[in-house]
């Protein structure tokens, strides 16, 4: 399995104290952590990166291997996969304030598609092992977190389904 060295490419937005109070703001803006207090942010934020990606970028490619999740803080992202011909489709596009990423987190399996920045791009990310980190330090915050994932996942799940029921 190819190791995902995507991240290693990457433009690190700032990290440590100085930058916290924009890396908070960055993670409130999103869909996924609306609903968590200002302290759950400041928590979170000691367990997460902000990166800027140029356009055309690729952040996760499909088949490599990669144990971290991304939630868009400014611009899209677009999901391609290649298909029996192995010509790359088009999947969907994530906006902001979305994630992607969090089932290579969860299942330890290799990117089931490839993400590609559509333009400028600002993510936050926290890798497989730094959530583990923080369920370890504040477990009540990593078990919201975790909810949060398997609520996405579910929803994503369920998408799919009914996509795919039409399609039949």
């Amino acid at each position: 399995m190819a190791q995902d060295d995507a991240i290693d490419s990457l433009a690190l937005l700032g990290d440590g104290e100085s930058f916290k109070p924009q890396l908070c703001s960055m993670i409130e803006r999103t869909h996924m952590f609306k609903d968590f207090s200002r302290a759950d942010i400041e928590a979170l934020a000691k367990y997460m990166r902000a990166y800027g990606i140029d356009s055309g970028k690729v952040i996760f490619k499909e088949g490599h291997k990669g144990a971290y999740f991304c939630v868009i803080c400014e611009g899209k992202v677009d999901v391609v996969k290649l298909n029996e011909q192995q010509e790359t489709k088009k999947v969907n596009t994530i906006r902001e304030g979305r994630s992607f990423g969090e089932m290579s987190v969860v299942d330890d399996m290799p990117h089931s598609a490839t993400t590609v920045a559509s333009g400028p791009v600002k993510l936050v990310m926290i890798t497989k092992q730094k959530l583990e980190q923080l369920t370890r330090d504040n477990p009540v915050l990593g078990v919201k977190v975790l909810w949060e994932l398997a609520k996405l996942i579910s929803l994503r799940l369920r998408q799919t389904t009914g996509t795919l029921v039409d399609r039949l």
